[in-house]
């Protein structure tokens, strides 16, 4: 029969894949390559690998293309990093980049019918939808944009936690919009700024977001990385725990073409800490060279990060003004530092307007008192008790 001639040729094609060779763990790909490899006389094992395409692309969509090309653009492989950090590739790895997405675009245009027809079936079966996709013009406009879509996980996620050393995604983080924060347009410039040049390849600051709580310092940061995450920004949160391991985390992103903001929220220390002398050891920088892709973004709600009692002032160390300048030393090693201050009542106020528009409440002056007084009863103005107020009067309502 000319069509099982067909995928038993394709099935060989598949099965001598290398640079892509990734992709044969993905579900889908798998269930693939097992119908078109199984007998044309066994149904059974033809419709439990059917099925078992169908469960697997479904979770994604019924577009058999449009599911291989995105896997595709996303993969980690050695040619894609190479080209990424501008080496020169091989011609021969060059001929089989090409010749393997030619073949995974042959796999993408498999019909439901075809299928049927090689196998002699005439049952019911589920249907998928394929796309005619130039999948080798779409992986070069990719390479040519790598620093805007980047490969691998940091392909498919743009925000991300630090496990065991590795940067885990967060597959639903948090969705925080600069057109949803009110007040401190200069603060808020002043970092968006610093992160542009940063994506513009510019020599960017590392900064130090620091001021009262609940004043928008986090909820900037994850703003403006949501905000620029299709530009190639993306963020690894580290906790204080986690110090150390910025030296590897850094050597693992260096030369990934996006841009990262290694993201260090609600920092403080205690004299003694000794996760201390591992930041300030990566901001000054330590042996290794400082990576142009990198900035450390921390907040704090402290300007001189370090908890600091009349003991450490008045102690026993003979060099007295070498322990002071030392607990004080590590906030002036970021290069930006931006205070966010508690809200005067009039700014209180148009944060409270600029919130509660969004849930179309208009704050007249009655309910504008109602604001300060809540404010007062509980942990003062900020932004974040304007939110905790503009959300009462949403469920007052309700």
């Amino acid at each position: 029969m000319i069509m099982s001639e067909k995928f038993k040729l394709l099935s060989q094609k598949c099965a001598a894949v290398a640079v892509f060779r990734n992709l044969k763990r993905d579900r889908v790909v798998s269930a693939l390559m097992s119908i078109i490899a199984v007998p044309e006389n066994d149904l059974q094992q033809f419709l439990a690998a059917y099925s078992e395409l169908i469960e697997a692309l479904y979770q994604h969509g019924t577009n058999l293309s449009e599911y291989l090309l995105k896997i595709i653009l996303e993969d980690e492989n050695l040619y894609i990093v190479a080209k990424a950090q501008g080496k020169n590739i091989d011609d021969y790895i060059e001929e089989a980049a090409e010749y393997e997405l030619e073949v995974f675009h042959e796999l993408s245009l498999i019909t439901p019918q075809e299928l049927a027809e090689a196998f002699g079936y005439g049952g019911f079966l589920p249907k998928w939808r394929t796309s005619d996709i130039d999948f080798i013009a779409e992986y070069h406009n990719r390479i040519e944009n790598i620093g805007k879509y980047g490969y691998g996980r940091y392909s498919k996620y743009f925000m991300f936690i630090l496990k065991d050393g590795v940067a885990v995604p967060v597959k639903h983080p948090d969705a925080q919009k600069l057109s949803q924060l009110y007040g401190y347009e200069r603060e808020r410039k002043a970092v968006i700024d610093n992160t542009l040049a940063l994506l513009e390849g510019k020599p960017a600051q590392n900064v130090l977001l620091c001021g009262d709580a609940g004043t928008g310092k986090s909820s900037t940061v994850k703003a403006i990385v949501n905000e620029f995450a299709d530009k190639g920004l993306r963020l690894i949160e580290i906790t204080k725990e986690q110090l150390r391991d910025i030296p590897h985390i850094i050597d693992s992103i260096c030369k990934n073409p996006l841009k990262f903001i290694l993201f260090i929220d609600d920092l403080s220390f205690s004299c003694d800490d000794d996760c201390f002398g591992a930041l300030k050891a990566t901001l000054e920088g330590s042996v290794s060279a400082r990576a142009d892709n990198i900035a450390i973004y921390a907040t704090s709600n402290r300007r001189h990060l370090v908890k600091e009692s009349f003991s450490d002032r008045d102690g026993d160390d003979i060099h007295r003004n070498d322990t002071i300048q030392q607990l004080i030393s590590l906030s002036a090693r970021f290069g930006l530092t931006v205070t966010f201050t508690k809200p005067n009542k009039s700014s209180y106020i148009d944060i409270v307007k600029g919130i509660a528009e969004k849930y179309n409440i208009d704050i007249d002056e009655q309910l504008a008192i109602k604001a300060e007084a809540f404010a007062l009863a509980g942990s003062g103005r900020s932004p974040r008790t304007a939110k905790q107020f503009v959300h009462s009067l949403v469920n007052s309502q309700s």
